[in-house]
């Protein structure tokens, strides 16, 4: 046994760099809400991005603040074009907006691209790469990529979406994009958000019109055939009218806009100006009619209305009595032994009996 060794072990490098706290990190500085308004305004892209994720914050502490902040933004906000982009999976929604975005700013304008990514119904998690797909235009000082999670809001759209359409553009920027997550959901939330409604199609994948609701088409102001380029651009083509003829087929809307079926390639950029242009008409021709101020107003009710429901539901769900008594009736209704109706009965009789 005395031949036995123990050799010491070699130093392992601690699990958090020294040099981090030796540079002295400085906290993200706490902004009062005239500071964070004034930042906004002043295009400060740091504050703008905190002043989202203190909107998107669910902490009761942060509602106030948040509360304040859109209301002195609010007089700087329609100034916008707001676009609302869908489409079927693998329509290449991200390099499209990225290559829309590059022409729109081109063209002076300021993008802001509010990209909605998917959140796990388990881990609650997202991975929020939009930024990476959308490499170039995020690199463009006229543009503002804001990826957030759906946090399983119907529709693919972030539970506070439409504060951080006002937030951008009391910012200054004039044209704003808000990516869903996809078709499969419903796209009404994201409608009842923006002037134009834009769906994203691709050919060769069968049955294009009955791959989808016709409800999602009856709401588009036009649909885009993509990756219209090379080989695909006959057979592009000949969807373009297929869908054109389908379009034709529903009743007019209330706008008087006739939706319009196009194709285009963001991968080599052609039918890019055609779908600005178009855009650019529309919001032309709703101003003409008074129909897009009359959207404008009635997107205001909407938001009352969501506002409305946001807050009684924290307020529900953060009741203590409330919290103490769901998990009860969750193991009694995975029992059997009560009906989900009765359990929800029970909840709203305890938080509104104080």
């Amino acid at each position: 046994m005395k031949s036995l060794k123990i050799r010491e072990g070699v130093d392992q490098p601690p699990s958090i760099n020294p040099d981090v706290f030796a540079s002295g990190v400085k906290k993200r500085k706490k902004y009062s809400v005239n500071e964070y308004v004034k930042g906004i305004r002043d295009g400060n892209r740091a504050i703008l991005s905190q002043a989202i994720t203190l909107v998107e914050s669910s902490l009761p502490d942060h509602k106030s603040a948040a509360r304040s902040i859109i209301e002195k933004c609010l007089p700087e906000s329609s100034t916008s074009v707001r676009i609302g982009i869908t489409g079927v999976p693998g329509a290449g929604k991200s390099t499209f907006i990225e290559t829309f975005g590059l022409y729109a700013v081109s063209r002076g304008r300021k993008v802001a691209v509010l990209a909605i990514d998917p959140s796990s119904q388990q881990s609650k998690g997202s991975i929020l790469g939009d930024k990476t797909r959308m490499e170039k235009l995020g690199n463009s000082p006229d543009a503002f990529i804001r990826p957030s999670p759906s946090a399983g809001t119907l529709g693919g759209v972030a539970r506070k979406t439409r504060e951080t359409i006002i937030l951008c553009e009391a910012a200054g920027f004039d044209t704003i994009i808000v990516e869903t997550v996809g078709v499969g959901q419903s796209e009404t939330a994201v409608r009842s958000m923006v002037d134009f409604f834009l769906l994203l199609m691709l050919t060769g994948t069968g049955d294009e019109i009955q791959g989808i609701k016709r409800g999602i088409m009856e709401m588009a102001d036009a649909i885009a055939i993509n990756k219209a380029d090379g080989q695909n651009r006959l057979a592009a083509e000949t969807s373009r009218i297929m869908f054109q003829n389908a379009l034709s087929l529903f009743p007019a809307g209330r706008s008087g806009w006739k939706p319009l079926a196009l194709t285009c390639s963001a991968l080599d950029g052609t039918g890019i100006k055609e779908i600005w242009d178009m855009i650019a008409g529309y919001v032309k021709f709703t101003e003409g009619t008074g129909y897009f101020e009359e959207m404008r107003k009635q997107q205001s009710v909407v938001r009352m209305h969501d506002v409305i429901t946001d807050s009684l539901g924290s307020l529900f769900y953060s009741d203590e009595r409330v919290k103490a008594l769901i998990p009860v009736l969750e193991k009694e209704l995975g029992k059997g032994s009560v009906t989900s109706y009765r359990a929800a009965e029970i909840l709203l009789d305890k938080y509104f009996k104080k």
